[in-house]
């Protein structure tokens, strides 16, 4: 099962050695969502990445930067709800109900379905789906390899996503909280976590 990880909305000094050793441990996707950011610090971000890891980036926002920078592709969400003209390339979508999946999962390589747990880092996001209703929407096939689990993914519920045969996993509060963009002068913690996380996934 992949294993992909969200950036945080805002940039930091450290972010681009976590995301390289990220990749090194057997990160599968980064994406990049940076609501609102200007395209010169994504830029930047990506130049600090290593290259031989671009070709596992998908951007959520400035598409150009997909060509410019040889990534695997972009994602399709409410700020940038339509691919650039003539776009050639893998592609993904936000979804968040079965109906959207279902109108949606033969246009795109696969989509994001949230959320799918209790949010880690917000508290106003819960859960929009049952245990049961998930159950039932494996069984009749709505989730299957295309569908990636979004939302309060941890090694507590990792299991669940893989037996209800979600394509992936993507993660981002239960990683990021476990630096702080602040304080921290280490990111083993992180490191540590996301290794029971692959491991879990595997």
């Amino acid at each position: 099962m992949k294993l992909i990880l969200l950036t945080p909305p805002t940039f930091f000094v450290e972010e681009h050695i976590i995301v390289n050793a990220l990749f090194e441990e057997g990160l599968d996707l980064l994406h990049i969502r940076k609501p609102d950011s200007e395209p010169i610090y994504c830029e930047r971000l990506l130049k600090l990445i290593d290259k031989k890891w671009h070709k596992r980036i998908v951007t959520h926002d400035h598409f150009y930067l997909k060509s410019e920078f040889g990534l695997k592709g972009i994602h399709i969400n409410q700020r940038n709800p339509e691919p650039p003209a003539h776009y050639r390339g893998q592609i993904s979508r936000t979804c968040h109900s079965f109906e959207e999946i279902k109108e949606w999962k033969k246009k795109y390589d696969y989509l994001f379905l949230s959320p799918i747990f209790d949010s880690v880092s917000k508290e106003s996001h819960q859960s929009a789906f049952k245990p049961s209703v998930l159950e039932q929407a494996a069984a009749d096939g709505i989730i299957d390899k295309k569908v990636i689990a979004v939302g309060g993914v941890t090694p507590n519920n990792i299991g669940l996503v893989q037996n209800l045969g979600f394509g992936g996993a993507a993660v981002l509060g239960d990683i990021w909280t476990r630096f702080d963009f602040h304080s921290s002068s280490s990111y083993k913690e992180l490191i540590n976590h996301f290794k029971i996380l692959r491991s879990l996934s595997e």
